[in-house]
């Protein structure tokens, strides 16, 4: 049954801008994600009649904050020890090699850290702009699968943060890294995100919730997707490997832990959740 496994060899560079500035499939995709999950808010914004005229101002909170947060949550969760003795590396898309820095983008992103990156810009927002957080949690919520979907898919075109053997004669081998038939987590993840949307909108259109509820459902089908693939998923770092659960599995538990309880108290008639 070799038609089982899929070779997959695809450069992730999709052309050379420059001599030393290219282009990556990753990099678009990450890009046409966050504007998909731009303009699914967007839409539900024109569906309420809510004035949009601030909403391009959310967008560039949430670029700032996606990007920064996975940034850091990469450098001080998974290479603390590195990126502290290197710390240029942390904040500009380079890397010293051989005795000179390079361009080779933001090599290293954190899906952990990019939530909590977003989580305190909307924060902000809501302060500058007088938005209840809880209602615009919501809106960004149902967008937000959709993005991370289009993230996995761009570390599936870079061959990155793959599964396990499937110590079987199925599943996909990344040739630029090994001959070893893999769980395309990547893929796993994608489709888990894209349905979790399918949920979440289905559920926003069809039944009454309270402010906080869709958020709070989000963060738990989301991370608890994340924390049963991570199963499939090689560690990342070296040190994983002695822990009982890998770092997105510990990671993901906080946030499983918040939406459970916004849930909660969303659903108790004297908690007023609205003055968030």
């Amino acid at each position: 049954m070799k038609d089982a496994i899929f070779y997959w060899d695809v450069d992730p560079v999709l052309f050379w801008i420059t001599a030393t500035f290219p282009l990556k499939y990753y990099g678009l995709l990450f890009v046409t994600g966050l504007m998909l999950g731009y303009l699914i808010v967007r839409n539900i914004y024109k569906k309420e009649n809510i004035p949009v005229e601030n909403l391009d101002s959310l967008l560039s909170y949430i670029i700032l904050g996606t990007v920064i947060g996975a940034r850091l949550g990469h450098c001080l969760f998974y290479q603390p020890d590195y990126f502290f003795s290197h710390p240029l590396e942390m904040f500009l898309p380079i890397q010293k090699i051989e005795g000179s820095y390079q361009f080779v983008g933001y090599q290293g992103l954190a899906s952990h850290g990019g939530a909590l990156g977003v989580f305190i810009v909307i924060v902000l927002y809501c302060r500058k702009y007088k938005v209840k957080l809880l209602w615009i949690l919501d809106k960004v919520a149902l967008g937000t699968p959709v993005t991370g979907a289009f993230i996995r898919l761009g570390n599936f075109m870079n061959s990155e943060i793959y599964g396990k053997p499937t110590n079987g004669n199925w599943g996909v081998v990344f040739v630029r890294d090994d001959m070893i038939p893999r769980h395309p987590t990547q893929l796993y993840e994608a489709f888990a995100y894209l349905l979790i949307f399918v949920v979440l909108y289905v559920i926003y259109t069809k039944m009454k919730v309270r402010n906080g509820q869709i958020f709070g459902l989000f963060l738990i089908l989301l991370f608890l997707s994340r924390f049963f693939i991570e199963f499939f998923k090689e560690n990342q770092v070296a040190f994983e490997s002695n822990m009982a659960l890998n770092m997105g599995q510990w990671l993901s538990i906080p946030f499983i832990i918040a939406g459970s309880l916004i849930i909660f108290l969303s659903k108790r008639k004297h908690t007023n959740l609205q003055i968030f």
